[in-house]
């Protein structure tokens, strides 16, 4: 009787699913933060800092949104925003994600414009690129962490990154060749 109040008693551990303003707060900082690399940040708020998402869960969600069409930032906020409050969620969090970066770019564009001849203001834009490749290899090797005791979801990773980034492989034919391959191995030798 007590294992059975035990294990009742411990969903009240986990954390509370995010409302639809938090939903909404947090994209919206994210976008703030991130900008021109928001995946990072969004790996850092959804797990680290609010823990609706273990680092696990996050990289399966990642997976999952890479092989949707469009950006992986928008089909991450979709994707959660739907599993905590369902369509209103995911509009939340789109919304939040969206609003911003849209405000930036259009005065951001309209000053380059006006002063994007300037060298110094094309090193600017050259820095930003640079800071942003940075936090997209800083989140690549958070999101490793949980594959450090698993070979075979190792020698997948490699595999893409051997075909992909060395070989200049096209990305969508080695992914669908690869995740299947991935899941049997990842199946057949667990973690």
């Amino acid at each position: 009787m007590e294992a059975l109040r035990a294990s009742q008693a411990a969903p009240e551990t986990l954390p509370q699913s995010p409302g639809l303003g938090s939903l909404f707060a947090g994209f919206f900082r994210i976008s703030i933060l991130g900008f021109g690399g928001v995946l990072p940040w969004a790996r850092r708020m959804v797990v680290e800092q609010r823990g609706w998402l273990t680092p696990a869960e996050f990289n399966d969600l990642v997976a999952l949104c890479q092989f949707l069409p469009g950006p992986n930032i928008i089909n991450v906020a979709v994707a959660l925003g739907a599993r905590f409050r369902g369509w209103p969620g995911s509009l939340a969090a789109l919304v939040g994600l969206l609003a911003a970066p849209m405000v930036i770019v259009i005065g951001l564009g309209g000053l380059y414009e006006q002063y994007g001849h300037i060298p110094v203001v094309a090193r600017a834009f050259g820095g930003l690129s640079a800071a942003a490749s940075g936090l997209v290899v800083a989140m690549a090797v958070k999101m490793a962490g949980p594959l450090a005791r698993n070979w075979a979801g190792i020698a997948v990773a490699v595999t893409a990154f051997v075909a992909v980034a060395l070989l200049r492989l096209p990305l969508l034919p080695t992914m669908l060749l690869l995740a299947p391959v991935g899941v049997v191995l990842c199946r057949r030798f667990p973690a």
